[in-house]
């Protein structure tokens, strides 16, 4: 977009060419087969995501490789072993990131703009990885840190206690805890820090709640005020909204920190003490102001009337 506008201010493009330009860019279509939202990113600061399942891996790598070229970097999740060998065999010239079951191509020489912010990702078990590891790929492509801790379930209890420290020590603006079984990790994250935190629960288990219901319920009745969920096996969205929460937090705390260091300093003001009454002498006598130095004070008797003077 920066290109396009860059043109036609050099004069190289019309306003109507422009507006062409920039519409193709918003919106582009493959084969009549889908269209590529182009212009999310600078809309929400949040890449498209192509979701594989349900796709050939033909179309899913054609997918991936053209929104590579026109933003540097793709995205796709949900992929099978033939997925991702169609990706590795039309991604000549760029590279591939992996994340379990979810991919990054990413265009010669591109990096993502780097972003202030650090999220970090639990996971209950090692079953969660391919879930928590989708939410990543989205953290890391928006250009923030991400840090993830795995196998820490409730059923041991003293494994959690040293990661989460190391994630608050290391300054994570937002937590995502990923669950599955009865989902307890994220409402007890949720329940000792004061750092935003993202249940996601998985359909890792069995049994009745083996699809995630039941770790999903857990989660959206949880007693920790202020813990967010997302849906089951919903790692896009868990990471998208971690972005988004981070980047805020973090932008609230610089305008916090701006405003502080520019208002003026308070001074004390200039005010006149009030003038001394009258003192009230006792009958009989005129009533004087009071000198520079405090007259005594008359003794009062019991029912609060002072002492008459002895003839």
């Amino acid at each position: 977009m920066r290109e396009i506008l860059r043109r036609l201010v050099v004069g190289e493009l019309t306003e109507e060419e422009a507006l062409a330009e920039l519409r193709r860019v918003q919106l582009d279509e493959l084969d009549g087969k889908a269209r590529l939202d182009l212009g999310r990113y600078l809309r929400r600061g949040i890449p498209e995501v192509v979701l594989a399942a349900g796709k050939t891996p033909a179309d899913t790598a054609r997918l991936v490789v053209a929104m590579a070229r026109q933003h540097g970097q793709g995205l796709v999740s949900r992929m099978s072993d033939a997925h991702r060998a169609a990706l590795s065999a039309a991604t000549s010239g760029m590279r591939v990131i992996d994340y379990h079951s979810s991919a990054r191509v990413v265009g010669e020489g591109f990096a993502p703009e780097r972003v202030e912010g650090k999220v970090g990702i639990l996971t209950a078990g090692t079953s969660d990885l391919p879930v928590a590891d989708e939410a990543r790929m989205v953290i890391e492509a928006c250009g923030l840190e991400a840090r993830l801790d795995a196998d820490l379930g409730v059923a041991g209890l003293h494994r959690f206690v040293g990661p989460l420290s190391a994630m608050l020590d290391w300054g994570a603006d937002v937590l995502v805890v990923v669950a599955g079984m009865d989902g307890v990790l994220p409402g007890l994250v949720a329940g000792l820090i004061d750092v935003p935190v993202i249940g996601l629960p998985v359909s890792t288990g069995y049994g009745r709640g083996g699809a995630g219901e039941a770790a999903l319920t857990t989660m959206l009745q949880s007693c920790s005020t202020g813990l967010v969920v997302v849906n089951i096996d919903n790692g896009v969205g868990a990471g998208s909204a971690a972005v988004l929460i981070a980047q805020r937090g973090r932008r609230g705390r610089q305008i916090a920190t701006t405003a502080s260091a520019t208002a003026p300093s308070r001074s004390t003001p200039n005010t006149i003490p009030a003038p001394a009454r009258e003192a009230s002498a006792p009958p009989g006598m005129e009533k004087t102001r009071p000198s520079a130095t405090a007259a005594p004070s008359t003794t009062a008797s019991s029912q609060g009337k002072p002492r008459r003077r002895r003839p």
